[in-house]
């Protein structure tokens, strides 16, 4: 009996000093607030990207007041994670902010956030009056109802109360009416871009970026994103949702108009006209001012919107002349991807069994890990692809590299296509999905995409100037990105399958027409491929800008990244190998990480297991041992 009752004392003083522990702990965390993310994407705490905004971006203090609700498990939840991204923002310090090399990356490596919060919870009837009035523009707080469900799905528990934010930055205000508290893994990348539009807005801070027009060029302003006749374009949606960034037409005028030295890029989207030298030049002459980026999304497959056909014609429209100055030559093709083209589910008519389509002309390229140095589809670290997943090119050529032309800039090759790829040089190539493609022509890696990042030398060092004065090189380092793919930012389907813009006096009817086929494939398209799209050209403009820290932020939208198999030998493909024999070793490296996934599944699910049973029974014997040791005397 009085071991019994020594053991429960020293038992309780354990528990007892074990919760004081746990207590003291979790105050000093609290106070500290220090938590350490061990991801290599840095997915739970705050991106610099935003902590160098508020740190180092802001000219005065800017508030966030939070207004919330408590009392059901979700939202209380919810509140919990969105004070502890409060607290990372309102600690954000610029001394913690440098590059790989140990140099900071604010201007002002002592300055501190500025940014401030507040949770308020409104619970009278007069402050929840108070708060719905709360407005910037048609926007204002709302009371929403909020519901829940059970564990078993069986009950719902409904509540009603506030979830939004006022965000106040000098003279401007933003509200946002409600935020859905089950949804937490986009919130860092709105609030920062909220609090860039506010910090622009009364900053007076303008961010231009030209985009080349008067070429029939593929617009921004094309309603080619979504099939049917929903009206669906890039340029309605950064204007919503990046308001940040002003896009400015470009007409070169035939070469008779000099470029706007206040942008901070051009971009050159796939033209259906042919370009003079001089315009050439005048593109140029803009790039050698220096500090200025060049992004050309086109390539020489050329497609006709509303074509149901889907037949190419080849054609650079003398943007090679250009290009080939700066050491990037685009050949005269087609690339057709068989190791990644695209693949879209279909209903056969006859059997009714689901078929797949394959569409060569559209490769998409994935971040695997069996493709590694000069073999990477994707360049991840690149702020175009910046961790992303999967991306289209459709209807992409060819590039060749010729890096002794710029040999004080870095040349880098940020997307290459699967080794199965043929290309093809006839004009009126079907480009429609189908199931009967057949290779032709030797099968290897193609670049797709390509980056040149330093001091440029001009595209024109000889011949007639035309009265353009362009120097030598550029004063200061600039950057081009070229992608060879004609519509990367669209949805190819949508774009042959959508019918033709309704003249203005029947536009009040709606669109007429199109084929309904391929705005059905255009749906499956939209659903795969829309976010990396957007995400991509948003991630290319914070490039052009300058703003490229910023880019972390957005790659939190893209979801959890993938396992490495690190264990798992990659496959060596060679020139010379058929398609057939490339695709034996990929399905044989599949396999074997299938295997691998299998392994590890089995050992987390058994080992802690018997580890777990060891120690109990490693603990009975030692009681066991113990009590054969005491003798009663």
């Amino acid at each position: 009996m009085e071991r019994k009752a020594r053991a429960a004392t020293f038992t309780g003083i354990y528990l007892v000093l074990l919760a004081a522990i746990l207590v003291v702990v979790n105050v000093i965390s609290f106070s500290a607030f220090k938590r350490f993310d061990m991801t290599a994407e840095e997915r739970f705490t705050l991106s610099k990207g935003s902590k160098r905004l508020v740190a180092d971006g802001l000219k005065q203090e800017l508030r966030v007041d939070a207004y919330v609700t408590r009392g059901l498990a979700k939202s209380d939840a919810f509140i919990q994670d969105l004070t502890a991204l409060f607290k990372e923002y309102e600690n954000a310090d610029c001394k913690d902010l440098v590059d790989d090399k140990g140099n900071p990356t604010c201007k002002d490596p002592a300055a501190k956030s500025k940014f401030v919060f507040r949770l308020i919870e409104p619970k009278t009837q007069e402050e929840k009056e108070a708060a719905k009035k709360e407005c910037s523009g048609n926007q204002c707080l709302q009371e929403q109802i909020l519901d829940e469900g059970s564990a078993s799905g069986d009950t719902v528990t409904i509540g009603k109360g506030f979830m939004g934010f006022v965000i106040n930055y000098g003279s401007e205000k933003e509200v946002i009416p409600f935020w859905p508290p089950n949804d937490t893994q986009g919130l860092e990348f709105f609030l920062t871009n909220k609090i860039r539009e506010v910090r622009d807005r009364a900053d007076k801070i303008e961010t231009k970026i030209g985009v080349l027009t008067g070429k029939d060029e593929i617009k921004l302003s094309e309603n080619n994103l979504f099939g049917g006749s929903q009206p669906f374009n890039l340029q309605s949606l950064f204007k919503e949702y990046f308001p940040f960034y002003t896009f400015e037409d470009v007409d070169l005028q035939n070469g008779e108009a000099e470029i706007n030295a206040e942008l901070k890029g051009l971009i050159i989207t796939q033209p259906g006209k042919d370009f003079t030298e001089k315009e050439l030049r005048r593109i140029d002459e803009f790039l050698m001012r220096g500090d200025k980026k060049l992004v050309v999304y086109a390539s020489a497959v050329n497609l006709k919107a509303s074509d149901a056909a889907m037949k190419a014609s080849l054609s650079t429209h003398g943007l090679e002349k250009l290009l080939d100055g700066y050491g990037v030559e685009m050949k005269k093709e087609a690339i057709l991807d068989f190791g990644g083209g695209l693949r879209l589910p279909a209903m056969n008519p006859t059997t009714g069994q689901q078929v797949w389509i394959m569409n060569p002309p559209i490769t998409v390229l994935q971040d695997e890990d069996r493709f590694e140095g000069d073999q990477k589809l994707l360049d991840t670290s690149f702020p175009a692809f910046f961790r992303m997943r999967q991306v289209a090119f459709p209807f992409a050529s060819p590039l060749l590299l010729h890096q002794d032309k710029q040999p004080d800039a870095k040349f880098k090759v940020v997307a290459r296509t699967y080794p199965g790829s043929t290309t093809d040089a006839s004009d009126g190539i079907p480009m429609k999905f189908s199931d009967k493609w057949a290779q032709k022509g030797p099968a290897e890696q193609r670049i797709v995409g390509v980056a040149i990042e330093g001091t440029l030398k001009t595209a024109f060092p000889s011949g007639d100037k035309m009265g353009i004065e362009a120097p030598a090189q550029s004063k200061a380092p600039g950057g081009i990105l070229v992608i060879s793919s004609s519509q990367f930012l669209a949805n190819p389907f949508a774009r042959s399958g959508n019918p033709p813009p309704m003249p203005p006096q029947l536009q009040m009817m709606g669109p007429m027409g199109g084929d309904p086929e391929l705005q059905m494939f255009a749906r499956p398209y939209f659903e795969n491929y829309f976010r990396p799209l957007v995400m991509s050209f948003k991630n290319t403009i914070d490039w052009m800008s300058g703003d490229a820290d910023l880019i972390a932020v957005s790659a939190k939208l893209l979801g959890e990244p993938t396992l490495s198999y690190t264990d798992v030998s990659k496959p060596e493909y060679k020139e010379d190998e058929t398609p057939e024999e490339q695709e034996k070793k990929a399905e044989a490296y599949r396999a074997q990480r299938v295997e691998l996934q299998k392994r590890v599944q089995w050992t987390l699910t058994i080992v802690p297991a018997l580890l777990f049973a060891a120690a109990g029974f490693l603990r009975w014997r030692a009681k066991e041992a113990s009590r054969e040791k005491i003798s009663i005397g």
